[in-house]
């Protein structure tokens, strides 16, 4: 059963309890409501001018940021406030950069796997990332995991923290729906640094595989995803509140999937490559005003 669908059986008029049946299905009961964090207005603000200016050039450091940001005329904005905002929403400039990573000091980091690899077949190589989400009060995190050979989105979740105990359970969903991969390639981010998280990888025989420091463009298939979502969904469709955004990203994740050619895959779909046939077509409000 699709983990979207599960979570719309929280019924909270039914006779019983949201935790019984949260219990019974085997999922979080805090799901169901997705309550975003809060933010200052001007955080806020600077958060989205950030967000969509990181998609623009990724390779943006504090400095520059907070240049491009008292270019803008919204007075003077201090760059340990951008410092800030940059660890709130965990961007790291693109390009080698010592101070970008927020890995814990004392985790191993393990070694990138993924230089001169051929990616030939599906679940070879998973890759993972965390990206920031503004909305129109406060934001949450996206975290998602990608197939490296067909780009298909293998598992998602919506989250207002970034706790490696997330991500652990959106890898187990994922792997509850699809063969374990031979690789799983993130960033050094404290999340997937954790024992949390790598402990998983190793009981579950996945190779460990990790960016160097500082540099985004090792993971830069998951990156080009995130632009992809933010532009074509994000920034023309503010949600309201965490239910929202839940629902309009369910709905773009399945146009993304299973509509949206890419012309890397010999323009097929990422359903299409990762499964070797025409898959079914999901009908989304993206249909008309995307394809």
């Amino acid at each position: 059963m699709d983990k979207s669908v599960r979570y719309t059986y929280l019924d909270p008029d039914h006779i019983l309890s949201m935790r019984s049946q949260a219990n019974l299905l085997k999922i979080p009961r805090g799901k169901h409501y997705y309550k975003p964090r809060g933010m200052s207005t001007l955080n806020l603000r600077l958060s989205k001018l950030i967000d969509r200016q990181y998609q623009r050039t990724p390779f943006y450091g504090v400095p520059r940021m907070t240049k491009y940001l008292n270019e803008l005329g919204l007075g003077t904005i201090n760059h340990k406030r951008i410092e800030r905002m940059y660890k709130i929403m965990d961007l790291r400039a693109l390009g080698p950069n010592p101070n970008t990573s927020k890995s814990a000091p004392s985790a191993y980091k393990y070694p990138y796997l993924l230089r001169n690899l051929s990616v030939d077949y599906p679940n070879q190589v998973w890759v993972a990332d965390i990206t920031y989400v503004p909305m129109h009060y406060g934001f949450m995190y996206l975290f998602a995991i990608m197939d490296l050979y067909s780009r298909m989105i293998v598992a998602w979740d919506i989250s207002n923290t970034m706790k490696a105990a997330w991500c652990k359970y959106v890898l187990g969903d994922a792997l509850s729906f699809h063969p374990t991969p031979e690789i799983l390639n993130t960033d050094q981010g404290i999340q997937f640094t954790s024992e949390t998280w790598t402990d998983y990888l190793k009981d579950n025989g996945i190779k460990i595989s990790m960016d160097g420091k500082g540099r985004a463009i090792d993971n830069v298939f998951i990156e080009r995803f995130w632009r992809s979502y933010k532009y074509e969904y994000l920034y023309l469709n503010t949600p309201n509140g965490g239910k929202h955004l839940y629902d309009d990203t369910r709905e773009y994740m399945d146009y993304y999937n299973h509509q949206r050619t890419h012309s890397s895959i010999a323009d097929v779909t990422p359903a299409e490559k990762y499964y070797g046939n025409k898959t079914y077509f999901v009908t989304t409000k993206y249909s008309e005003s995307l394809v």
